[in-house]
């Protein structure tokens, strides 16, 4: 017996690592493209992560009746006022790719403290009468240089805490167990799994 759920995003490495992580678990996640979904385009305007993961689950739960799982995540550079958080997305849309964005991070960061985290929040819709909440951090620090063949976003330059390694410089099944959005959605797990929604 398999459990169904949707994710709301078109980022298909997003969907690459939520379906490595849930799909050993007997869940089946599909992807708006998977049920020709289209929602409207989200106004990512809220105060925090999860307010952000709320709204593009919103825009998918007219859509569908699914559970409905959607995140945010961010970079935090303490010595930038720890952005780009909430806008790490739209920071690299404004320097033409993460390529650009990265090359301005390490530019701004030179002799300057490089601590920094990587924060998801997960909102799970259509399964409760309330959106739940599944969150993470994952402390760490700016490299000095991109390191890493695999990943995307940042990944060639965070450094994560306990292994001294970058998100990209890590396998696939190592990122899954150590990075932010791994985290959130073990919680997301054991939720399902202590609600018997799931067995294994």
């Amino acid at each position: 017996m398999h459990y169904e759920m949707l994710l709301a995003t078109n980022n298909a490495h997003k969907l690459q690592e939520v379906r490595q992580i849930l799909t050993p678990h007997g869940i089946i996640v599909y992807s708006l493209s998977d049920l020709n979904l289209h929602p409207d385009e989200v106004d990512e305007k809220g105060k925090t992560y999860f307010d952000n993961a709320l709204l593009k689950a919103l825009s998918v739960q007219k859509l569908s009746s699914l559970p409905i799982i959607s995140d945010d995540s961010g970079l935090e550079i303490e010595a930038l006022n720890n952005e780009p958080g909430l806008h790490s997305a739209r920071f690299a849309q404004s320097h033409n790719g993460h390529e650009g964005a990265i090359k301005d991070i390490l530019k701004r960061l030179e002799n300057k403290n490089r601590k920094a985290a990587f924060v998801c929040s997960i909102c799970l819709l259509n399964v409760e009468d309330k959106p739940l909440r599944f969150e993470a951090r994952i402390p760490g620090e700016i490299s000095i240089q991109p390191s890493g063949e695999t990943g995307f976003g940042y990944d060639p330059i965070f450094k994560e805490e306990t292994s001294q390694i970058t998100y990209a410089e890590m396998g696939q099944d190592m990122k899954n167990k150590l990075s932010h959005r791994g985290k959130a959605l073990y919680k997301l797990l054991t939720y399902l799994r202590v609600n018997q929604l799931i067995k294994r």
